[in-house]
């Protein structure tokens, strides 16, 4: 079992779009097994490869008991819409109510190359949306708007000053 570290907020591998999984091989199983395990430990719903510093389209998910994951996911038939609270690994103690569609259908691929369809509503489809924004190097307070927005970069500075120039 490999529990890998999460990358935090200012590592620029969270910030650079993944590029896609074009071998489905030993390596990218290896890969899938460290995501799998990594979002195995408690309070984790998701956990996206560039999360452990792989810039790979691939993440794994932990909803209702059921532990999964998919390789270059591509959302859709996104239907309704849902307001929670919505917090990351990689800024941890965060924690802001983040608009997301209701239910979506995710199509990708699972660890050995065949179709993968997911469909997601509730929790799942909020998940789904979260990591796949990891994959394009967004971050879920890039998607905040009006005050909510002012007051997540609020508290994003008090927890992660800018570095002091000497």
């Amino acid at each position: 079992m490999t529990v890998r570290p999460i990358r935090i907020f200012g590592d620029p591998v969270l910030r650079t779009e993944a590029d896609p999984v074009t071998a489905f091989d030993a390596e990218l199983r290896a890969l899938v097994a460290d995501l799998e395990d990594t979002v195995r430990v408690p309070g984790r719903a998701g956990v996206a490869a560039p999360q452990i510093g792989v810039s790979l389209r691939a993440f794994s998910y932990n909803v209702a008991g059921q532990v999964g994951h998919m390789i270059n996911p591509v959302l859709s038939d996104f239907d309704g819409e849902q307001d929670d609270d919505e917090a990351c690994l990689s800024l941890p103690g965060l924690g802001f109510p983040t608009k997301r569609a209701l239910s979506v259908i995710a199509r990708g691929f699972d660890q050995h190359g065949e179709p993968l369809i997911i469909e997601g509503t509730g929790f799942l489809a909020r998940a789904l949306q979260h990591e796949t924004d990891h994959l394009a190097g967004t971050l879920y307070i890039d998607t905040l708007t009006g005050d909510v927005r002012r007051q997540a970069l609020r508290e994003l500075r008090r927890v992660r000053p800018a570095p002091q120039s000497r």
